[in-house]
């Protein structure tokens, strides 16, 4: 028996998580994590910063997300404080831009980091943040052709950060694909989609969405991180199963690479807002998916507890926007919350 608990210790030495029945919890310890998730903020610079004013409205929601309760139908009990922030790219809205003379994503991304910070104490919000890169984020390292920032460089540099900090299970080799671990749920961050290279089907520009080798890192990281323990696992992307940006084919292989682990979320922006239940054809085992649409206008608290899965968004209600002659668009708002999009359901309790 103490050769086996040694030799599957070594078999997880690059991952920080030890199987349940190996590592003993402290009394009454149970699964219990809430986090936030959200994507597309878009942050602006120069004559566009308004738009900055409304991510940090929300922000500030989040800041407070604590002293609000969940809708009655999912129980109404206090929100826990979130364990962290989910980023799902599109984080500036202009990754490779400088025009009469300004970098435009410098500043954007410095408008990005005063906002989300990295550590829950170097930015507004108040809790750590987990980010990876979208369509407008820009093109791999090395690509960029105007501005002198690389948001892709400088995720890259803040993983390092997660890692020394003991916030990472497993970084990829080329440090923009990573894992991490809230009690026994294990959540992976897989940058514009998870496939190794663009679909030839696919129309779009193959250098700024390549999706550098996030399947192959999916695929050894629950192999190493998860294996057949059973325990919960969250995954997310910028794009989605939605979108032509990515092509069917290689959502199937995404399904196939994963179906034997327990899949109880996958977490994507890019498209918009909402709740959807997707398998590929054939399949009768169906992901649950959340869209979580733009910063700008909201968030999703998700709770996982037990075996219950529980997410609603948080949202701006009474926004009312006026197109003016001269193309510009005013916009008030009353500064109220509400919910929508309410998920209550029970998960597979395995690995608990």
């Amino acid at each position: 028996m103490k050769k086996l608990l040694a030799l599957s210790l070594a078999i997880c030495v690059s991952c920080s998580w030890v199987p349940a029945e190996m590592k003993p919890e402290p009394a009454g310890k149970a699964r219990n994590v809430t986090f936030i998730s959200t994507s597309d903020s878009h942050f602006k610079a120069f004559e566009s910063k308004g738009w900055n004013a409304y991510n940090r409205e929300t922000i500030e929601e989040i800041n407070r997300i604590a002293k609000v309760s969940w809708p009655e139908k999912l129980g109404g009990a206090r929100i826990d404080s979130p364990r962290g922030v989910v980023v799902l790219g599109d984080c500036i809205d202009d990754g490779d831009k400088v025009r009469d003379g300004k970098d435009y994503t410098v500043e954007q991304f410095k408008a990005f980091v005063a906002h989300f910070g990295l550590d829950g104490r170097d930015g507004l919000l108040k809790f750590r943040t987990y980010e990876t890169w979208g369509n407008h984020d820009g093109p791999p390292i090395g690509k960029s052709k105007k501005s002198k920032l690389s948001f892709q460089a400088e995720l890259k540099k803040r993983n390092a950060i997660r890692k020394k900090n003991g916030w990472l299970t497993n970084l990829s080799d080329n440090g923009l694909h990573y894992s991490w671990d809230f009690d026994d749920v294990h959540l992976v961050s897989l940058g514009f989609y998870p496939a190794d290279i663009q679909n030839a089907k696919v129309r779009y520009n193959p250098v700024w969405h390549d999706p550098q080798n996030a399947l192959a890192f999916l695929k050894k990281d629950l192999a190493r991180c998860v294996g057949d323990s059973g325990r919960p696992v969250v995954l997310m992307s910028h794009a989605g199963v939605d979108t032509n940006w990515c092509h069917p084919d290689d959502w199937k292989a995404v399904y196939d690479a994963v179906k034997k682990y327990n899949i109880v979320l996958y977490l994507y922006g890019h498209t918009g807002t909402g709740l959807r239940y997707w398998a590929p054809q054939g399949e009768t085992k169906k992901w649950t998916c959340i869209n979580d649409g733009h910063t700008t206008s909201g968030f999703f608290v998700i709770q996982i507890e037990g075996d219950r899965l529980r997410a609603a968004y948080r949202c701006k209600t009474g926004v009312k926007k006026v197109r003016n002659a001269d193309k510009t668009v005013t916009r008030t708002w009353d500064g109220k919350w509400g919910w929508k999009f309410l998920l209550d359901k029970k998960i597979s309790a395995k690995g608990k």
